[in-house]
C-alpha cells in the first residue's frame, strides 16, 4: 500500500470540497483537520483549482493529504498533480487519467457503479475505486461487490454522512467520501468553523467505531 493510500485509510473520511471560496479554503481545511479529517479532495471544477491546491498543500505539509476530484481527462490530472495533488478521483472511469497518475506515482480512483467497471479500473492500475453515487444503491450494493472483489479497496461517495457512514464501513468500505453532509458552507460563510470541526469529529468517530475502534 502506498503512503498516500495509507494516509487516506488513516483518515477514514475524505472531505470533498466543491466550489469553495478561496478565502475560506484554508479555514475549512483546518476545521476539518481539527475534527480528525486529514484527507481533502478539492474538485477540479473549482475556479483556479491548481493555485488553490498549491496553497492548501503548502499550508498543511504532512498534516493533511490533498487531492483533486471530478477529474475527467489526463490533462487535468497532470495539471493538478503538478500543483501538488497527491491523489486524483473521478466520478467515472477514465483509463487515461489512471495512466497519468501511474506515470507520476500518484494515487488514482475512478468512479464506478458495477463490478465490471470496478475490475476494469483496478486492472488499469487504479489504487481504489469510488462507488458513486453511493446514495442511489446504498451499502448493500457495495457489500455485494466486495464479495467477489475483496481485493479492490472501495470508497463510497455521494449521500454519505454521519448517519450512514458506519453502514458503508461495515459493508467493506475502507473509507468514505463526504461533501455537503460534512462541510456546512453556510456555517463557513458565517465564520462558524467550529460547527464544521464538530461534524468532522462526529464523522471520524462513527468510522472508527464501525471499524471496531482500531
Amino acid at each position: 500500500m502506498s503512503e498516500t493510500l495509507s494516509r487516506l485509510v488513516d483518515s477514514g473520511v475524505v472531505a470533498v470540497l466543491r466550489g469553495v471560496e478561496a478565502d475560506q479554503l484554508i479555514e475549512i481545511t483546518e476545521a476539518l483537520r481539527e475534527g480528525g479529517v486529514t484527507a481533502v479532495e478539492i474538485t477540479a471544477d473549482t475556479p483556479n483549482v491548481a493555485e488553490k491546491l498549491g496553497e492548501v498543500a503548502g499550508s498543511f505539509d504532512d498534516e493533511v493529504v490533498v487531492g483533486t476530484g471530478t477529474v475527467l481527462d489526463s490533462e487535468t490530472a497532470r495539471t493538478t498533480l503538478m500543483a501538488g495533488a497527491e491523489f486524483v478521483v473521478s466520478p467515472s472511469l477514465h483509463e487515461d487519467v489512471i495512466e497519468t497518475c501511474n506515470r507520476y506515482g500518484a494515487v488514482s480512483a475512478p468512479g464506478v457503479m458495477t463490478p465490471t467497471e470496478a475490475i476494469r479500473g483496478y486492472e488499469a492500475g487504479a489504487d481504489f475505486v469510488k462507488v458513486f453515487p453511493a446514495k442511489t444503491v446504498g451499502p448493500d450494493h457495495l457489500g455485494a461487490m466486495k464479495g467477489p472483489l475483496g481485493q479492490i479497496p472501495m470508497m463510497p461517495t455521494g449521500g454519505v454522512g454521519p448517519g450512514n457512514a458506519a453502514d458503508y464501513i461495515e459493508a467493506g468500505a475502507f473509507a468514505v467520501g463526504a461533501g455537503g453532509a460534512l462541510v456546512d458552507y453556510d456555517a463557513a460563510a458565517r465564520g462558524d468553523y467550529e460547527e464544521i470541526t464538530e461534524t468532522a469529529r462526529t464523522m471520524t468517530q462513527v468510522v472508527e467505531d464501525a471499524r471496531g475502534g482500531d
